[in-house]
């Protein structure tokens, strides 16, 4: 009976601290994003300081997370 509440209070101690660290890990983005010449999105990833958005005109497009500004463009051959 011990060695039972022994292994669910483990459990649940272990599930606890998942839900924590994980907790924090939101990643966040600017309300708008400005896409130049009409360009639309179809999919974004975030960096530690930057994020891209792949646009359906065959580019990425990688901006500063903090300043908004496109640091560069990649065009993708199709």
């Amino acid at each position: 009976m011990l060695l039972t509440a022994v292994m669910i209070g483990g459990v649940l101690v272990t599930f606890a601290l998942i839900v924590i660290r994980l907790s924090d890990r939101t990643p966040t983005l600017p309300d708008q994003v400005e896409l130049p010449d009409g360009a639309r999105a179809q999919a974004v990833t975030i960096g530690n300081n930057w994020y891209a958005v792949v646009t359906d005109d065959n580019r990425i497009l990688i901006f500063d997370k903090t300043t908004g500004r496109q640091r560069q463009e990649v065009f993708i051959e199709p």
